[in-house]
């Protein structure tokens, strides 16, 4: 698999940490498609091709999700219980990248079937240092299964 076809799936309703977080992607030279949603719902519209993201060409299936898990309308626990539930998703990784550090969220998300549960660094340098260790691991060590 040609680790640069891996498209990411960033579901995180902060306009500003997103902006930081694709900023930091730019910076660490990850050349992977990055796209965005901003809450549970439209994750799994994304993840299940519903309206406005029909077109698989424009919104293929992810490789990888970056989920925070707090959202509004679905929040990232509901919306990681029901992609680890779903045979046709259970296999995509997630990562928790969330500014919560209680250890309920932890032991929930893994229980849920997290691959990953990150705390969102307070700075810019610690988000880049981040995602510099999310490209080398998920994008460069670990094999992933092909997209369906």
């Amino acid at each position: 698999m040609d680790k640069n076809s891996i498209h990411i799936l960033i579901a995180d309703d902060d306009p500003d940490d997103c902006l930081l977080t694709q900023e930091a992607f730019r910076e660490s030279r990850i050349t992977n498609e990055v796209h965005f949603v901003h809450n549970g719902e439209e994750l799994m519209d994304f993840l299940h091709h519903r309206p406005p993201y029909q077109d698989r060409q424009r919104y293929p299936r992810p490789g990888l999700i970056l989920l925070d898990l707090n959202m509004p309308l679905k929040d990232g626990r509901e919306s990681l219980a029901e992609i680890k539930a779903d045979e046709s998703l259970r296999s995509i990784p997630v990562v928790v990248l969330s500014t919560s550090y209680a250890e309920e969220d932890v032991l929930r998300s893994y229980a849920c079937g997290v691959n990953s549960f990150i705390t969102k660094p307070a700075s810019f340098h610690g988000l880049l240092d981040v995602v510099q260790a999310l490209g080398r691991y998920w994008l460069q060590i670990v094999e992933l299964p092909e997209n369906t």
